[in-house]
């Protein structure tokens, strides 16, 4: 998956065309971290229904329980999986001992545990927004007791 903002994040931080988005991530790891946390939409959807989205398990839970508005329209669809996806990498990372953020040489963000799986949280955050399933508490549970 291509992330244009890594592209301009890169950019701006000086990193060399050539380098991979894994070699970058290494560099800095927390300002990668900062990016994909952001979340826009899915925070400013889950905020029109009334929910603060605080990067904690119990939000995901939450996020479950949202009636799925956004199925009604095709084209915010994959942007809002796409950032359920993150916003559940982004809760993992932040809870979850040894979670890391890993970024392919082509732009995919996965979660990588300590045990050296990893999780395509992206793959997941846009099955849930389509299907509702699986749902993201529960792709955080397995990731929890990994």
């Amino acid at each position: 998956m291509n992330i244009p903002f890594l592209d301009n994040w890169r950019k701006r931080n000086g990193a060399d065309e050539g380098a991979s988005s894994a070699s970058v991530v290494g560099g800095d790891a927390e300002g990668v971290a900062e990016l994909l946390s952001e979340c826009e939409l899915l925070r400013v959807r889950a905020g029109q229904s009334g929910l603060e989205l605080d990067d904690s398990p119990a939000s995901l839970e939450a996020l479950d329980q949202l009636p799925p508005h956004w199925r009604d329209d095709p084209e915010e669809l994959p942007w809002l999986g796409n950032d359920a996806g993150l916003y559940l990498g982004t809760v993992i990372v932040r809870t979850v001992e040894g979670a890391t953020w890993h970024v392919w040489p082509g732009g995919h963000p996965v979660v990588r545990l300590a045990s050296g799986r990893e999780i395509q949280v992206v793959e997941a955050g846009l099955d849930w927004a389509v299907s509702g399933a699986p749902e993201l508490s529960q792709v955080y549970a397995e990731a929890a007791e990994a």
